[in-house]
C-alpha cells in the first residue's frame, strides 16, 4: 500500500483569480477535497507597503516597461519563513530557467512545500532570485506572466502524487513517463466511418494487448519524437519488442512487394 503524501503549494501573484481554473475543476479539485494537496493563492499586493499597493516601477537604465519590485516578494518570504520556521522550495517561472519536463515535475512532486513567484511585465527585480531555488521555463517562447506556466507545472507535478490520479497505471502509461510517447487509445464504436479499432484490443488477451501497445508506443516515439527515442535506454523487453516490430514491418513490405510483382 502506497504511503499517502501531502503537498502544500502557495502561489504569489497579482491576479489570484486566474487560479480558480485549476482549483475548481478536474483532478486537482478532487485532490484538494481529499486533502492530498493544499493550494493557497496569495495576492502579491497584500505584501506591499504603500497605500496604492504598487508592485512595479520603471526599471533602471532607461529600459522600456515596468519591473516588479523586490520588496513585496521579500516581505512575503520573511513572513512565511518566520511563521513556519523553515524555508519553502521557491520556483520562479522564467524563460531563463531549466526547461520543464516530466523528470523535473517528478522531482518537484517530492517537495513538501512549494512556492511559485509569478512575474509580470518586463520581469522581476533580479535581487528576488537570491531567494529562488529554481527557475523553470515551460518552453522557448514568452508569455505575459508567470501564472499560466505555474498552472502547467502544478498540474503536471500533482499527477505524480499518489491518489491524485485514480490509477497509478494511468500515470505510468502517460507520454514521457518512461521516456516514450503514449500508445494509441480507442473507445466505442468499434467501426467509426470505416476506421476500425485494432482487433487485438478486443481479443481479451491482456499480454498480447500489452505487447501491442508497447510496439505502438515505440513506433510513435520513433516517428514523432526521434529525439526522445535517441535518449531512451531500452530495457530487454523493449529491445525484443522493437526487433519484432521491425520484423513485422519487413515481412509486410516483402508481402506487398511480392503482390505487386505477381500483378
Amino acid at each position: 500500500m502506497e504511503q499517502t503524501k501531502r503537498i502544500k503549494i502557495s502561489v504569489l501573484t497579482i491576479f489570484p483569480g486566474m487560479f480558480d481554473i485549476i482549483k475548481n475543476y478536474g483532478v486537482i479539485k478532487k485532490a484538494i477535497e481529499k486533502e492530498l494537496v493544499e493550494i493557497n493563492i496569495l495576492n502579491l499586493r497584500d505584501y506591499t507597503s504603500d497605500k496604492h499597493r504598487v508592485t512595479d516601477k520603471p526599471g533602471y537604465g532607461g529600459e522600456n516597461g515596468m519591473v516588479m519590485l523586490a520588496e513585496p516578494f521579500y516581505r512575503f518570504y520573511d513572513e512565511y519563513v518566520l511563521s513556519k520556521n523553515h524555508k519553502p522550495y521557491i520556483v520562479l517561472p522564467s524563460p531563463q530557467g531549466e526547461v520543464f519536463n516530466n523528470d523535473l515535475a517528478f522531482e518537484l512532486a517530492k517537495k513538501e512545500e512549494l512556492v511559485f513567484f509569478c512575474g509580470r511585465y518586463e520581469g522581476i527585480d533580479e535581487r528576488v532570485k537570491k531567494i529562488v531555488d529554481k527557475e523553470v521555463s515551460i518552453g522557448d517562447y514568452v508569455l505575459t506572466g508567470g501564472e499560466i506556466p505555474s498552472m502547467v507545472i502544478i498540474e503536471t507535478l500533482l499527477r505524480f502524487l499518489p491518489g491524485v490520479i485514480g490509477s497509478k497505471t494511468s500515470v505510468e502509461n502517460d507520454s514521457f513517463y518512461n521516456g516514450l510517447l503514449d500508445h494509441s487509445h480507442y473507445t466505442k464504436p468499434q467501426d467509426f466511418r470505416g476506421m476500425k479499432v485494432p482487433e487485438i484490443l478486443m481479443s481479451g488477451d491482456h499480454e498480447r494487448i500489452r505487447i501491442f501497445r508497447k510496439k505502438d508506443s515505440l513506433l510513435k516515439t520513433i516517428l514523432k519524437r526521434p529525439d526522445l527515442f535517441v535518449k531512451k535506454e531500452l530495457d530487454e523487453e523493449e529491445k525484443k519488442v522493437l526487433i519484432e516490430l521491425i520484423q513485422e514491418m519487413f515481412n509486410k513490405n516483402s508481402d506487398n512487394l511480392k503482390e505487386s510483382q505477381d500483378v
